[in-house]
């Protein structure tokens, strides 16, 4: 049986527990998110719980290896999707929204679920949402710094 010692000085895979500091950043070099202010991510690999590129990039990591790692859209948010924009009544509204585009809104979902939506047009009558998740669409590149293997 290895040891603790022996198992950090290994090789991340599939449904290890890890600790990872990253920062993301859009192709033009915008960082979206970061974990360098606060504690790293803690995640347990074959969850479903990162996208499916970051977790490739993850295995084969070693404790304290630095890595970047690009990952295309259809391995991050997917292709924007037409079907996730829609028409609201601002009749339909809550009468203290008062919608401007960039917006964010929340809706809540029958089973009681939250959805995160952001307005992308106001018109006199209606406006546009868009449920699709922010980064859909782009290609992301991540610094990853492989904190621990547990």
């Amino acid at each position: 049986m290895k040891t603790i010692e022996n198992r950090n000085m290994g090789k991340v895979k599939a449904n290890d527990t890890i600790r990872v500091h990253y920062t993301g950043k859009l192709t033009d070099g915008q960082v979206f998110d970061s974990s360098l202010e606060r504690d790293p991510l803690e995640v347990t690999l074959g969850q479903g719980a990162l996208i499916p590129g970051f977790e490739k990039g993850l295995i084969d990591m070693q404790v304290n290896e630095n890595k970047t790692i690009t990952i295309p859209k259809e391995e991050a948010y997917g292709e924007v999707r037409e079907e996730l924009f829609q028409k609201v009544n601002k009749s339909d509204l809550p009468e203290e929204i008062n919608p401007e585009v960039g917006m964010g809104l929340v809706a809540t979902r029958p089973d009681g679920s939250e959805q995160q939506l952001r307005v992308v047009d106001v018109k006199e009558e209606h406006i546009v949402i868009d449920a699709n998740h922010p980064l859909a669409g782009q290609d992301l590149i991540f610094d990853l710094t492989l904190v621990e293997i547990k």
